[in-house]
């Protein structure tokens, strides 16, 4: 590698290092804590962007990316957060007979799923480890985003499978979301008690998770 492309690659690591430890910075604050010329920050923030190790929000502040928890959660090892998961999953299942899934912030606006439990009814929801869905109009992605929690949770039905609904919480930690919790049904059971009463359900697993959850390295995600 020559000399100016281990400056570059230098350069880049500093910045994605400020962004994960501050949780949230503007350019002007990424510029002044690695010594770079704003327009150097921007154009090495833009390409972290492209490539899933940042994002940048409606606010212009520079965020963590689907990349670095993806990489957090591996470096972790054993797959800690769904080994901390996988209990509430398997309860909600008992209890609804839904199929619950775990999923995670991924690359260019999509989230993955990282663990999966069907549910135990005859028709159910099928779907698998890995699979990526769209953030924008899935539960799971109104969760990892924080919007359309007016209830606490966030529904969406037949946005990615028309005879499909989700109802969907975020598991945070450090005041940062890691992931999000869903129960996805046949929309021919999905009346509005039960997604009342999932979407309370999930809510209340969510809470009982703020602790175990909260003992992952934030910087880990």
């Amino acid at each position: 590698m020559t000399e100016v492309a281990t400056r570059s690659a230098e350069r880049t690591l500093s910045l994605l290092a400020i962004v994960c430890e501050r949780g949230r910075v503007t350019l002007s604050a990424a510029s002044r804590a690695t010594g770079l010329a704003p327009s150097t920050a921007l154009r090495l923030l833009r390409t972290l962007e492209k490539t899933g190790f940042v994002r940048r929000e409606e606010s212009g502040e520079f965020v963590p990316g689907g990349r670095v928890l993806q990489f957090g959660l591996r470096a972790l090892g054993a797959d800690t957060l769904v080994d901390l998961v996988w209990p509430a999953m398997q309860r909600i299942v008992a209890l609804t007979g839904e199929s619950v899934y775990l999923s995670i912030r991924s690359h260019a606006d999509t989230a993955s799923y990282i663990a999966a439990l069907e549910g135990t009814r005859a028709v159910r929801h099928r779907s698998w480890v890995g699979e990526s869905i769209p953030l924008a109009g899935t539960a799971a992605g109104a969760a990892l985003d924080g919007v359309g929690l007016t209830r606490g949770y966030a529904v969406a039905e037949g946005e990615v499978e028309s005879d499909a609904t989700a109802v969907a919480v975020p598991l945070r930690s450090g005041g940062r979301t890691l992931a999000a919790l869903s129960v996805v049904a046949p929309s021919f059971r999905c009346t509005p008690a039960a997604i009342e009463a999932w979407g309370t359900l999930l809510r209340a697993e969510a809470e009982r998770l703020l602790t175990p959850v909260d003992a992952i390295p934030v910087d880990a995600a």
